[in-house]
Parts: C-alpha cells; sequence; structure tokens
C-alpha cells in the first residue's frame, strides 16, 4: 500500500467496477487494477484522449455532461473487454470500433425502449383521464424509476453481479480515502461508506427527475411526437444531470443539491455490496496507478 498522502483534490476522481477489479479515471490518465485466478493483480495505464482536448466548447458546463456519458461509455466497455479477458486468462482482445459503436447502439437502443417508448405508451392510454401535465409526467417518471429498478434488483441476484457490486463499493471507499487526506490504505478505505454521491447509480436517478421537471413543459403532444421530444432532449437532460451530479459531490455542497441527490445513494444500496480486503486492495492499486502518471 502506499503511505503518500495526496491532497490535490481540484480533479475529482471517478471510476467504474468491473470482472475482478476497477478502472480508475483521473483528469488524463486511467488505470485498470484487475485479480487473476492465481491471485496477482494486472495493472494497465493509459492516457486518457479526450474530445474536450481538441474541442475546448465541448468541455463548458451543461455540454460537458453528454461528452462525458459517452467517452464513459467508451472507456467502461474496453475496461470490461480487458477485465474479461485477463480473468479467462486469454490473449487481450480490444473491441473494434465496430463492435464498440454496434454495442452502445443496442444498449441505447435498449435504453429508449425501456425508459422513453415504455413509459410514454402507459401514459397514452391513462392521459385521458388525467388533466395536469405536470401529474402525467410525474407518473411517466415513476414508470421509469420502477422498471429501473426491477431491472437492478433482478440483475443483482446474479452471482457474477454480486461481485461486481462489491467491487462498485470497494471503488467508492477507495475515493472517499483519497478525498480524506488520508493516505491510500485497506484499514482507511475501511472506515468510509459505499455509497458516494457522485456514482453513476445517482447519475441515472437524477436524469430521471430532471427530465419529469423539463419535460412538463411540453403539454401533452401526440404519441409518436412525445417520443421524439424525449429523445431530442436528452442531451439537455443528461447535460443538465451531469452538473448536479458534479456538485453533489462537493464538500460544500449546496444543501439543495445533497437533497437532490440523496434518492441516488439510497438506491446505491442496490448497486454497491461491502467489498474484502482483497477487493478493496484492487481498488487501491488502480488509484495509485492514476496518481503516479499524475505526479
Amino acid at each position: 500500500m502506499s503511505d503518500k498522502e495526496h491532497c490535490n483534490h481540484n480533479h475529482q476522481y471517478g471510476g467504474q467496477a468491473v470482472i475482478e477489479g476497477v478502472m480508475m479515471r483521473g483528469e488524463k490518465d486511467l488505470a485498470i487494477a484487475v485479480r487473476k485466478g492465481e491471485g496477482d493483480i494486472v495493472l494497465r495505464k493509459e492516457k486518457v484522449n479526450s474530445v474536450t482536448d481538441r474541442f475546448s466548447i465541448l468541455g463548458k458546463p451543461f455540454v460537458r455532461g453528454v461528452v462525458a456519458l459517452f467517452e464513459s461509455l467508451i472507456m467502461g466497455m474496453q475496461a470490461l473487454t480487458f477485465s474479461a479477458n485477463q480473468v479467462a486468462e486469454e490473449e487481450e482482445e480490444e473491441l473494434t470500433t465496430f463492435e464498440m459503436v454496434t454495442t452502445i447502439v443496442v444498449a441505447l437502443g435498449l435504453a429508449i425502449l425501456l425508459f422513453v417508448i415504455l413509459p410514454a405508451t402507459a401514459i397514452k392510454f391513462i392521459q385521458q383521464y388525467i388533466e395536469s401535465n405536470l401529474v402525467l409526467n410525474f407518473i411517466e417518471g415513476m414508470i421509469k424509476i420502477s422498471v429501473f429498478l426491477l431491472y437492478i434488483i433482478g440483475i443483482s441476484q446474479l452471482k457474477d453481479i454480486k461481485r461486481v457490486f462489491q467491487y462498485h463499493g470497494a471503488e467508492h471507499k477507495v475515493i472517499f480515502n483519497y478525498e480524506s487526506d488520508l493516505p491510500l490504505s485497506i484499514e482507511n478505505a475501511k472506515q468510509h461508506s459505499p455509497l458516494h454521491p457522485r456514482c453513476g447509480t445517482n447519475f441515472l436517478l437524477i436524469v430521471m427527475v430532471v427530465s419529469v421537471l423539463i419535460f412538463s413543459f411540453f403539454g401533452r403532444p401526440a404519441f409518436l411526437n412525445r417520443i421524439l421530444i424525449h429523445i431530442a432532449l436528452l442531451p439537455i437532460v443528461a447535460g443538465v444531470s451531469y452538473e448536479i451530479i458534479k456538485q453533489a459531490g462537493k464538500k460544500d455542497a449546496n444543501p439543495i443539491i445533497k437533497l437532490v441527490a440523496t434518492p441516488g445513494l439510497w438506491l446505491q444500496k442496490l448497486t454497491t455490496r461491502e467489498p474484502d480486503d482483497e477487493q478493496i486492495e484492487v481498488a487501491i492499486k488502480a488509484l495509485e496507478g492514476v496518481l503516479e502518471q499524475e505526479d
């Protein structure tokens, strides 16, 4: 373990649980740590080449959230591929551009089906009985959240997913450890909560809440128009939600922002599990891998 204290918090570090490991990302670097079957930890370090480095306008507030979302999807898929190959003790085979694009398109298509078309279809059959557009959008939001909860509860029953959720908890504990200005260590990380306000789970829930508020300004359009408006406004919803989640992760966050982020912390009780010492060690190795590159 490193006994070095890292106190430069100008950048908010974050990560993602992968198969038997953790990916941590800094401002310009990322590292993936994976524990192989024989117990060794494999560490892979990379530079982060963000499109915002070439086009500064894409790094502006309310725009950067959309960019960050797509870049996180791509890096997350690459990290998952690397971890899967390490656990299987196979040679690393990166996803091709076509495979990445196809997977993202399929994932987005499924998300639109579950969280746009399905709720809009339900609203189509009940809107004649409800006069308030706000109430109607609130019901639609509740449908989205219910579908999301059922999905999370369903996959959480899988053994492999439970392991990923433990690494998810380890990632959060280590980030908290870093942000506390204490040396990175298993004992220090264990003192912290596995629930973190900047978590992607928080982001998804905030997206649903923000969508209810924004879509309320569009009345009750026809079924097809409703779907198209929802899809067209997704970048705006994602951009606003990103700014909220970014503020919620600060120590001096506005009380209202903290209140908005609180339900997401509750939801993380479904997507995180208490990790063991070995899983925390892997998360520490991943964060150290990023910090070493940025020193």
